[in-house]
């Protein structure tokens, strides 16, 4: 008589694929290892779409490993889907880890940079270890990986490290999947991986290998300017405690006031200098490692040029090895500033940074490992108890931002100043890192080869390309020129849109869209828009009431400017009888000059700009009246506050304006429904109210936090007459602290939800994923 094999025994064979971030992060060590301690049979394989596996044995065993598979899996990998298909078993009685496979659709993740983990952190600083102060330890948990991908599947071979070979020791390591550096693809050591070297001003050897650090230290400690290659580009860095240093490296770098970073050497060192919450230290020891604005203690011992006149100060940790060395022989803060001139990418190449940064560096401390692609550090700010990104981009670009609805491939091409592009495969928008502002022509270039990384790495080909409205911008003509269908997108809808996508929120949205400059349908300047918006476009519910701006651009540049159109529109002629001490910065021929240009409206176009409002009024208080970096106007009314606390406010008005049409995502009338009544937030009595406070002796304190409750009391009003309960926050204005936490409390307090830009700067690096969402979700 046949015997019968019981169903819970009998074998099965099973196929998996996991898509997501799940290279270069340990994933088949770990699937390895729980399918040897479930007893089962198989394979595992990187192919171009993540990690694919096959598994044989019994029922239950095979049901514990897809369990665990998902409730077990490394702390870096991100599982996007597991899919499993059943197949005939094969009688296997082992399970190998094997070669990657290429070919077919890449839906495999780039995975981003990620700073060095405990267990390499503890080897770099053992002497008895092999690999003690090797500037490139690494293993499956951290080390370089966006910066110095080549293409798909994540294997060495399609990296910058292909050119080192591996010797016997790092070998070993490598083929064993017991080991934490098992197919850690930058895996090296002093043997057979990069090396540094320190060179004089120009690129002559001074020193290599373990005697390069000393002699770099020694330049730092004298004062001197070195140039750092490190991980996705070079920093500028100098002794963040000498004062004629920071000063000699701002006059060479042209960087007259924007702040700074500094880069501490050890948590404790960077609570002598600024206050730390428990939140801002997960941030400063995540594996991400950003750049995170603090709040500076008085009494610090660092140089005031580093932040002049702010009151936080971007302080970043040691990330990868070569920071650690350096850092922990200097034993001190350093300035680690991104290497370039202003308005240029960073040099990511050591010969071209002896061309680039000449003038400026007085030696370059470089290595031989090559960088694929330049990423600058990523800056973060702890805003109403999360985080809110500055700048994103090393450490979490190129990783995918969700995408709902998404039917179609779409290039996102962003906006002018802080530009990023975007792409999307499916349901996942791959958000470039922080391209910056495309001011100069190398910016354009890396603008280009950025925007072009996505569609090669992973073979996209757009069905559309999206840009902003205003024609002029370079990305813009980027976007005309590529033969593909073209969709202008309005820049404010596009700003709401980010915020709406990123909580996948459909219509109606009521967004307060608010920054510096945006080119309006009518074409004037927009900036202070509160939009009621979905998917297939807005109608300008509110804005600001308009002001001229003597001399357009150059405005932006003098808040004084902004400031005299603010005046004139409320007093006229008479504006420049007043005893207004920003009357006081212009020549009697520029004041006689802006005087006729204002009473002929000459080069005085109107905007509703939110920005330049803030500009104004940070001129008014003589806080600032000319400017040497994006917002800095803005920035010191929000530090004017300081530690006052109020809850008045200023007066204003709303007016009902004529009615304005829906209009569509590019700014053209809509044909849906009748036109809708526009409400303009009128500042005039506050100007007024602020005007004559100040006069009768309020403080500047006072005088900054009661406009910044005003606004945030405008737009809650505004909230309430549109009657729509989510509210989104977004545009350039809600990176300031104040606004933002004001903002979400009153809108709580009232009864509306708000949201905000998380995932995504709310500033215009997320332009490119607003329009990204709006080309995937019109109907």
């Amino acid at each position: 008589m046949k015997q019968t094999v019981p169903v819970f025994n009998q074998k099965k064979r099973i196929r998996v694929q996991v898509q997501g971030a799940v290279q270069g992060v340990g994933f088949r060590p770990f699937v390895y290892r729980i399918a040897h301690e479930e007893q089962l049979a198989g394979w595992v394989i990187n192919d171009v779409r993540g990690c694919l596996v096959e598994v044989e044995g019994g029922p239950r065993s095979l049901d514990a490993f897809l369990i665990r598979l998902k409730q077990e899996a490394p702390p870096h990998a991100h599982i996007v889907s597991i899919d499993t298909t059943g197949i005939d078993a094969l009688g296997e009685w082992n399970f190998t880890i094997r070669d990657s496979k290429a070919g077919g659709e890449k839906t495999a993740f780039m995975l981003p940079d990620l700073a060095i983990c405990g267990d390499c952190l503890r080897e770099l600083l053992d002497p008895a270890d092999r690999r003690y102060r090797y500037p490139f330890i690494n293993c499956t948990n951290c080390g370089p990986r966006f910066s110095i991908i080549n293409d798909l599947p994540y294997d060495r071979a399609n990296t910058t490290m292909k050119r080192f070979a591996m010797c016997e020791a790092c070998k070993a390591e490598y083929e064993n999947p017991a080991d934490r550096r098992f197919h850690a693809q930058p895996n090296a050591c002093p043997d057979c991986g990069p090396q540094v070297v320190f060179w004089d001003e120009g690129g002559r050897e001074i020193a290599q290998r373990e005697d390069a650090v000393p002699q770099c230290v020694n330049a730092l400690r004298e004062g001197r300017i070195v140039a750092v290659k490190g991980l996705g580009g070079f920093h500028l860095m100098v002794d963040a405690k000498n004062d004629d240093a920071v000063q000699r490296l701002r006059q060479r770098k042209r960087r007259e006031q924007k702040p700074l970073a500094v880069m501490a050497p050890t948590l404790e060192a960077v609570r002598e200098i600024c206050v730390v919450s428990q939140d801002e230290e997960a941030l400063l020891g995540c594996c991400e490692a950003p750049i995170v604005l603090l709040k500076k203690l008085c009494g610090g011992n660092l140089s005031e040029a580093l932040a002049p006149g702010n009151p936080c100060l971007g302080v970043l940790l040691p990330y990868t090895p070569l920071h650690h060395i350096l850092l922990h022989d200097f034993a001190a803060p350093l300035v680690a500033t991104s290497g370039n001139l202003t308005d240029e990418p960073i040099c990511t190449d050591e010969r071209e940074a002896i061309e680039r940064l000449r003038g400026i560096a007085d030696f370059y401390f470089v290595h031989d490992r090559p960088i694929t692609r330049y990423v600058d550090d990523s800056v973060v700010r702890m805003v109403a108890g999360e985080r809110m990104f500055y700048r994103r981009a090393r450490g979490y670009a190129p990783l995918p931002v969700p995408l709902s609805s998404a039917n179609r491939t779409v290039l996102a091409v962003g906006a002018h100043l802080k530009n990023t592009a975007a792409i999307n495969r499916k349901d996942h928008a791959f958000v470039s890192q922080h391209i910056g502002d495309l001011e100069t022509p190398p910016a354009h270039d890396a603008f280009r080869e950025i925007a072009g990384t996505f569609q090669r790495v992973y073979e996209l080909q757009p069905d559309e390309v999206v840009s902003d409205l205003h024609p002029d911008y370079l990305s813009s003509r980027y976007a005309q020129g590529l033969g593909l269908p073209l969709l202008r997108v309005q820049h404010h809808y596009a700003h709401a849109a980010a915020c709406m996508a990123e909580h996948n929120l459909d219509g109606p949205v009521l967004a307060l869209s608010w920054d510096g400059t945006g080119l309006g349908p009518d074409g004037s300047i927009w900036g202070g828009e509160c939009l009621l918006c979905d998917w297939n476009g807005f109608h300008r519910a509110a804005h600001l009431r308009t002001f001229p701006l003597p001399s357009g651009d150059k405005a932006v540049k003098e808040p004084r400017r902004t400031a005299l159109g603010l005046l004139y529109t409320l007093w006229g002629g008479q504006a420049f009888d007043q005893d207004f001490a920003l009357l006081q910065s212009f020549q009697p021929d520029e004041l006689a000059m802006m005087r006729q240009m204002l009473e002929k409206m000459i080069n005085c176009p109107l905007t509703s700009s939110m920005g330049r409002l803030f500009d104004g009024v940070s001129s008014l208080l003589g806080l600032r009246q000319s400017v040497s970096f994006e917002g800095q106007g803005a920035m010191e009314l929000e530090w004017a506050i300081g530690d006052f606390t109020t809850d008045e406010a200023f007066s204003f008005t709303l007016n009902e304006s004529l009615s304005t049409p829906w209009l569509a995502a590019d700014g053209s009338p809509s044909p849906r429904g009748d036109a809708m009544p526009t409400l303009e937030m009128d500042w005039g009595p506050m100007i007024e109210e602020a005007v004559s406070s100040r006069r009768d002796g309020m403080t500047v304190a006072e005088t900054a936090a009661r406009f910044h409750n005003t606004m945030i009391e405008m737009a809650l009003a505004v909230a309430q007459r549109i009657g729509v309960e989510r509210v989104a926050l977004t545009g350039g204005c809600f990176q300031n602290a104040y606004l933002t936490e004001r903002a979400l409390k009153r809108l709580h307090q009232e009864g509306f939800t708000a949201y905000r830009c998380q995932q995504l700067p709310p500033n215009d690096g997320g332009v490119s994923y607003g329009q990204l969402a709006i080309a995937n979700r019109r109907s």
